[in-house]
């Protein structure tokens, strides 16, 4: 069976839900006459989707590249302080609880602070993704590079190996596998990180239309249809932000298990 058609079949099921959540929708909108404000049905929302297609396309790309440079930052910044806390435990022990502050404190509470210090811009809206999507980059990378079986890394001293050597050819090789499994956590929280460094950006930067903007402008209009449209674009960005994750994790595993199988001969 080729990909394309093992992946027609599965992608059945997935198809058969949405049309089947569309259609109880537009039953219930119609049944219960509800007002369009509160729940527009989803034939509206498909029509505002392409009577808005080029505002939403050009959220989509902005808020799009804040979330790839937000995931960028915190995977530059998350692999170096993972590789200083596989260092030493102390490192870890007075560092890590800092790294999980991250993830505990709401960033809706902190945004307002990064506006202020940072100012109503763009870097604004990448610095919130990056700060939303760090701790699951630093968790799964830390732990990568220090779960190392015990053997190997006798192994290595006692061929002499130094510590970077030992970092360069065992830790970061064995913590590929979970830095992708972060950046699969993280690509859909950089998209969240983004949205919401938008909602407060947006108040005084209109000129950024990313879809953030376009929501809080729309929320404002009460142009319902318009909100969940740009929901619906936000969703097909993360997915797309997901799937790119996965494609590169896939080709860099497949590479690395080959190149190891080819070692071995």
């Amino acid at each position: 069976m080729s990909p394309f058609l093992r992946w027609l079949i599965h992608s059945i099921p997935i198809v058969a839900v949405f049309l089947m959540t569309i259609g109880i929708w537009q039953i219930v909108v119609s049944v219960y006459e509800i007002h369009p404000i509160i729940l527009p049905s989803p034939v509206r929302v498909f029509e505002t989707l392409w009577d808005a297609r080029v505002e939403l396309g050009k959220g989509f790309l902005a808020t799009g590249l804040a979330a790839v440079l937000g995931l960028g930052t915190s995977l530059l910044l998350g692999v170096l302080v993972a590789i200083g806390f596989s260092q030493a435990l102390w490192i870890r022990r007075a560092f890590y609880p800092y790294v999980v502050f991250l993830q505990t404190v709401p960033i809706v509470a902190i945004a307002p602070l990064l506006v202020i210090w940072s100012g109503y811009e763009f870097r604004t809206v990448v610095l919130v993704a990056a700060i939303v999507c760090a701790f699951p980059i630093v968790s799964n990378m830390t732990t990568g590079l220090i779960s190392i079986d015990q053997d190997l890394r006798d192994l290595f001293r006692l061929y002499g190996a130094t510590r970077w050597q030992e970092l360069v050819k065992l830790r970061l090789p064995h913590a590929l596998s979970h830095l992708i499994l972060g950046l699969r956590i993280s690509a859909g929280l950089a998209v969240i990180g983004a949205i919401v460094g938008e909602f407060f950006v947006a108040t005084n930067a209109t000129d950024f239309a990313g879809l953030g903007t376009l929501m809080t402008g729309w929320q404002n209009q009460a142009k319902t249809s318009a909100v969940m449209a740009a929901i619906l674009v936000s969703t097909l960005l993360g997915i797309a932000m997901l799937t790119s994750v996965n494609l590169l994790g896939g080709v860099l595993l497949r590479r690395w298990t080959r190149s190891a199988e080819f070692e071995n001969e």
